[in-house]
């Protein structure tokens, strides 16, 4: 249940001949994002976070790293946990069931697309094999929602991940033959993940003939069906997924899949730039509001 806008026809008919001659209401075509802010290490009692503003739709994502059991099926892998909120402030229709509702639905989403090896060398996080390893508590919280949220939170947990910073550990037996766990004191002795590989979400709304990304509240309330893609920098798909209650024909399921390579290709390497661009400045940055 995602978050809705009532749109009369007159409305519909405007969106859609602005599309269909790719001019969207905001003046950007058809493959165009809003304007993106990203900002990481926001959140000081997590191990990396981040917060990206896409147009209106405002996410927030804090990562907690602690040490855990490793899953029997995978006794040398870490893996994520991952729980949306979505803050009621958002939208009304948060509030209650339909919060938690949504949230479930995007927490399974974003388990798919970023606990698997192909993402994130999940062997890293591990410390001992079938013993200890570590887990990462992916929280995303929905702070505004004007359309899009699949990419916003993509985003925003790549730059989130990006930022995490895991203690380094020591293993030493004790007396008994058991093992014991030290953390290392030194915050800057530590490991970071390697995010290359980590997919963004890229959501395309099939509106009248055409698809557009980044849709707005007003233009989902003109589409019938959308397709919900990862995509990686070299513009491999990971994961597909058709959602809304019409119909897509495999013409316009070809046509959809090849735009959202190249925009998703389009995303990681700006996005990792600026990423490597913000942790050079360090603590340089000057914290504003109640993130100071």
């Amino acid at each position: 249940m995602m978050a809705a806008v009532e749109v009369s026809e007159a409305e519909k008919v405007y969106i859609l001949h602005g599309i269909r001659d790719d001019l969207r209401v905001d003046g950007r075509g058809c493959e165009d994002y809003r304007h993106m802010e990203i900002e990481t290490d926001v959140v000081s009692n997590t191990d990396g976070s981040a917060k990206v503003t896409l147009g209106h739709t405002v996410v927030l994502v804090g990562i907690k790293t602690e040490i855990g059991k490793p899953r029997p099926m995978v006794p040398n892998e870490g893996y994520l946990e991952f729980f949306v909120d979505c803050s009621a402030n958002a939208t009304p229709e948060f509030e209650g069931r339909g919060g938690e509702e949504l949230g479930t639905e995007l927490s399974n989403t974003l388990y798919r697309v970023f606990n698997n090896k192909h993402s994130i060398d999940l062997k890293r996080l591990c410390i001992s094999p079938g013993e200890h390893c570590w887990v990462l508590y992916v929280d995303v919280l929905l702070l505004q929602c004007d359309g899009n949220l699949y990419d916003a939170m993509s985003i925003a947990i790549k730059a989130a991940l990006f930022n995490t910073k895991i203690p380094k550990v020591f293993i030493s037996s004790d007396d008994e033959g058991g093992k014991d766990i030290e953390l290392s004191d030194d915050p800057y002795d530590c490991m970071r993940l390697n995010v290359e590989n980590v997919p963004c979400i890229v959501t395309l709304c099939k509106v009248g003939h055409r698809h557009i990304v980044d849709a707005t509240l007003q233009e989902k309330a003109c589409s019938v069906a959308s397709l919900i893609m990862s995509v990686t920098h070299k513009g491999t798909v990971t994961c597909t997924r058709k959602v809304g209650g019409g119909s897509l024909d495999p013409e316009s399921i070809f046509e959809m899949t090849e735009a959202g390579k190249r925009v998703g290709k389009a995303l990681h390497a700006p996005l990792m730039k600026l990423l490597e661009q913000e942790e050079s400045l360090g603590k340089k940055q000057q914290k504003v509001g109640f993130f100071g």
